[in-house]
Parts: C-alpha cells; sequence; structure tokens
C-alpha cells in the first residue's frame, strides 16, 4: 500500500541544481514515500550532499545537516541539558527536533562521528521508527515525513572507521561516483560560467588526477574543487595558478608528489 505524504511544493526556480547519473532521484523518492532510512556512499565533492539538498527542496521538506566528526556525540544528535537564565531546560539536537517536527536530518560522514552515535539511530532505521531519550524518558515516534540520510567515502575508511554491516543493512543505499566527462563538463561550465571549451581540459586532469588515487594520493580531485578551478579561471586567474590553487594545493603536502602533479597538469593543460 502506497503512503500519501504531505509536503510544501517550492517553485521549481529555487530548487537547487543536480544532474542526475542515474535512477537516484527516483530511489530517493520512493525511499521517502515508503519511510525507509537512506545510505549514500561515494567518494568526497562527487555530489552527495548538492542531491540531497536538491531532493529535500524538490521534495519541500525542511532539511536539517550534521557535519560529522571526530568528537560528534550521541548527545550532539539528540539533545542534552543546558543552563539557561539559573534553569536546567533540555534542548534537543538536530536529530530530535527533525523526528519531532518530520523532514530530513542527513548525518554526512557518518563514520566519522563517535560510535554511540550508531546505537542512537539503530532504533530509527528498523520497523520501530522511534528514537529513546533516555535523558527525558521520552519515547518519540517519527512521524511518516522523517527521514534519515546518511552518507560515507568507502574509499577514505580504515579499521578503526568503518560503518559496520550491522548498521549498512539497516539503510537503502545508494552509491555514488564522479560524473561521466561531458555531464562533468556542462555541470562544471555551468556552475563556474566558464565556456565547456575551456572547462574540458581541466576535467580531464581531473580524471588523469584520480587516477592517482591510492597511490600517490589519498584522495582525488572532487567535482567541487574543478567547479573552484573554473571559477578561479573565469575570474581571470591563469589556468596554470588555479590549477595549483585548488587541484595541486589541496591534495598533498609532499614536495615529490606536488612537483610531479605539476609536471602532469602542465602537459594535459597544454594538450587541452
Amino acid at each position: 500500500m502506497n503512503i500519501v505524504l504531505k509536503a510544501s511544493p517550492i517553485p521549481d526556480s529555487a530548487i537547487p541544481a543536480y544532474s542526475p547519473s542515474g535512477r537516484e532521484c527516483e530511489l530517493f523518492e520512493s525511499a521517502w514515500t515508503r519511510q525507509l532510512p537512506l545510505l549514500l556512499k561515494g567518494p568526497t565533492g562527487c555530489g552527495k550532499t548538492r542531491f540531497v539538498t536538491h531532493m529535500a527542496a524538490k521534495l519541500g521538506l525542511p532539511l536539517s545537516t550534521v557535519s560529522c566528526h571526530d568528537d560528534l556525540a550521541a548527545a550532539d544528535l539528540t539533545g542534552r541539558f543546558l543552563l539557561k537564565g539559573g534553569d536546567t531546560v533540555w534542548v534537543d539536537g538536530p536529530l530530535t527536533r527533525a523526528v519531532r517536527e518530520g523532514g530530513i536530518c542527513y548525518l554526512d560522514e557518518i563514520v566519522e562521528a563517535r560510535k554511540d552515535v550508531a546505537v542512537v539511530l539503530h532504533p530509527l532505521t528498523d520497523d520501530r521508527r522511534i528514537l529513546p531519550l533516555e535523558r527525558t524518558g521520552e519515547l518519540l515516534e517519527a512521524p511518516p515525513g522523517f527521514m534519515l540520510v546518511v552518507s560515507y567515502n568507502p574509499g577514505y575508511q580504515n579499521l578503526l572507521k568503518t560503518l559496520k554491516p550491522s548498521t549498512r543493512q539497516r539503510f537503502v543505499a545508494i552509491e555514488f561516483d564522479f560524473l561521466p566527462r561531458v555531464s562533468e563538463i556542462a555541470v562544471v561550465s555551468e556552475e563556474s560560467g566558464l565556456d565547456e571549451s575551456r572547462v574540458a581540459p581541466l576535467v580531464d586532469l581531473a580524471h588523469r588526477l584520480r587516477s592517482l588515487k591510492g597511490h600517490d594520493l589519498e584522495e582525488g580531485v572532487s567535482t567541487r574543487l574543478l567547479v573552484y578551478c573554473a571559477s578561479l579561471v573565469d575570474n581571470g586567474v591563469s589556468v596554470r595558478d588555479a590549477v595549483l590553487a585548488t587541484m595541486i594545493e589541496p591534495l598533498t603536502d609532499e614536495p615529490d608528489v606536488k612537483a610531479a602533479l605539476i609536471e602532469i597538469a602542465d602537459a594535459v593543460v597544454r594538450q587541452g
């Protein structure tokens, strides 16, 4: 049986641009309709956060985004007692607010958070859809319009920071990757304002540098960095300076690696 959920539509012009690479938009909407949690997997800067922002706007849902980090604990998501005006009051965290009010709660790079966060998420990601608040004694039931979305970068994990199978298997999962060459050229051109003919060699360089991931580089060039690079070029910065500032310096601090990347960049951009 289909569940009809109400949202507040917004004009198409107000929806952040997003270029689908497959059927991810349909999957997202179906997961939301059937009240299923969603896991997005993919490299840094490939468009996961833009995708969530796009879908939240498209569905007319409020979006709460949390960038996870080493010190993020369960209490940062659920809430805590704080002193206000001499009184001790309970203040909801972003996850609790989303469960109370509905909307999307997006936890970006979930594996960076402390391990107690997974314990809090588990009862929200099965058929119970509940959030126990031990400190207040509440047991919150997620409304039909609540959706939990998390993301992580599988290629950046190590033995100490992994998403356990018992957690992964609670989510519908979508794998993301960088766009095909032609599509990425179009997206970078649209985002930066730089003509596609001038964007093409930058995209070719990014593809070349991405092939070094796992060898000389921990991460490849993200689409986000490509947009930064093209934006600088469109603003009059030389291609070489823009490439150095956005596609080489952010990726490594090693002088030898940096020199090798500059040599590759000079060759690829010159060919383009």
